[in-house]
């Protein structure tokens, strides 16, 4: 019960931390107040799971390494690698299972799949270490103190129930902008479109919702995402998707191609007039990227 007590606060006390946080970065990055993450409520789930790891993290013992500056290195690497990890599966989970982009780190250098970068497992682990080296102690103490008066863990309780309906109520959002990623082909940034429509609102001095980023007149909505399918279509950021899909589609000739040499060659006497010699000049000819391209390349850089 003690445990179940302490991971329940952390997380609640991570998640609105860090939803105060992100606040004030939107507000210094866009010059607006803009609620932070998927959903309505003032906590973000993935920094109640960090600050927990976190805590986790600080009570792992390293007595066994007899120096303390190579104590502090190896923590620092844990929270490295842990809060890299966190962060790339809970984009990928998103990004796979909904079709929705949550933040987006493609323009950053050494970014993988824009959902994690060198830059900011920098950042979380030079935030991490603040947390494991300087506020852990208290934070402990907080924990002794919230476990042992079980009164406040009404509060706790309060939060969970809040959350869970918030969840809830977010899921069908998700269900619905799956949908229009889906008949769109397109990825839905969510950051972006949420900003997209604060901005159409306020074009039209219209009252916005801080909370629900999403209410406002059905007909603002339509427009703002058929500009944001435009707008994806077109930028740079669909280029690389766009490549891939090319790729995907000139592949396709190559294996039906195959398939149909496959099947010339179960029909019998046919198949060694042709041979595999005239199956590769064949595919060669029509398919692009194939090795009877070569000479081609050769000819056209003599040229």
């Amino acid at each position: 019960m003690q445990t179940f007590l302490t991971l329940t606060f952390l997380f609640a006390l991570g998640a609105v931390f860090g939803w105060c946080m992100e606040l004030v970065y939107r507000r210094l990055a866009h010059g607006k107040w803009v609620n932070p993450g998927f959903l309505h409520g003032p906590y973000l789930p993935l920094y109640g799971f960090g600050l927990v790891l976190l805590y986790l993290i600080a009570e792992i013992p390293l007595d066994g390494l007899d120096k303390a500056w190579l104590q502090y290195a190896v923590r620092l690497v844990i929270i490295c690698v842990s809060m890299t990890l966190i962060e790339y599966l809970s984009g990928l989970i998103f990004i796979k299972g909904m079709g929705i982009k949550l933040w987006d780190y493609s323009s950053r250098r050494g970014n993988i799949q824009g959902i994690i970068c060198p830059l900011f497992s920098l950042i979380w682990t030079l935030i991490g270490g603040g947390y494991v080296f300087l506020l852990h102690p208290a934070i402990s103490r907080a924990v002794v103190w919230f476990t042992g008066n079980l009164y406040y863990s009404f509060f706790v309780g309060i939060f969970f129930g809040l959350f869970i309906w918030d969840l809830a109520s977010t899921l069908r959002l998700s269900v619905k902008l799956r949908k229009f990623a889906k008949d769109h082909d397109v990825m839905v940034r969510y950051e972006e479109l949420k900003l997209m429509i604060r901005n159409a609102l306020d074009g039209m001095k219209a009252k916005s919702s801080f909370l629900n980023p999403f209410r406002a007149s059905a007909e603002t909505i339509r427009a703002t995402l058929a500009r944001y399918v435009e707008n994806f279509r077109n930028g740079e950021y669909n280029l690389k998707f766009r490549k891939k899909q090319q790729k995907a589609e000139e592949a396709q000739p190559e294996k039906q191609l195959s398939g149909s040499a496959q099947e010339t060659g179960r029909k019998g006497p046919e198949a060694p007039e042709k041979g595999a010699e005239g199956i590769s000049d064949s595919a060669a000819a029509g398919v692009p990227g194939t090795v009877g391209e070569a000479p081609d390349r050769k000819t056209e850089q003599g040229r």
